[in-house]
């Protein structure tokens, strides 16, 4: 059996955490893949203005029909909008009766919002 010391990632080094941060290291190709899936997800201003809604709105969670009149556009497209925002896995649903209830996933917030982050060294580095 060797007797190498294991080293945990993502414990304390955070250039070895699972979803490196952009100044911190590049990205593999499937890190690169599922980030690209969920900024192309972010990349239309409608599911973008969605997203912000349902993660701003107190309690967490948001019914659909408080969303649909923020905008100028049919229930049919604002359902479409919130199913690329599911899929990219921003947010999650549950029916209520007649009604669907939106929250955001954390999870998937926090990765977007650690690959974002910059060091106070890569900030110096400018």
């Amino acid at each position: 059996m060797s007797k190498q010391e294991l080293v945990v990632i993502g414990r304390d080094d955070p250039s070895t955490a699972c979803c490196p941060g952009l100044a911190t290291a590049p990205l593999d190709e499937e890190q690169a893949a599922g980030l690209a899936r969920i900024f192309k997800a972010l990349g239309d201003p409608v599911r973008l203005r969605l997203l912000s809604m349902i993660a701003s709105r107190a309690g967490g969670e948001v019914c659909v029909c408080d969303l649909t009149p923020a905008f100028d556009l049919s229930q049919p497209t604002i359902s479409h909008h919130l199913k690329l925002l599911r899929q990219a896995g921003l947010i999650d649903c549950e029916r209520r009766g007649t009604w669907v209830y939106y929250w955001a996933l954390p999870g998937t917030l926090d990765r977007l919002s650690a690959f974002l982050a910059t060091t106070r060294a890569a900030e110096g580095a400018e």
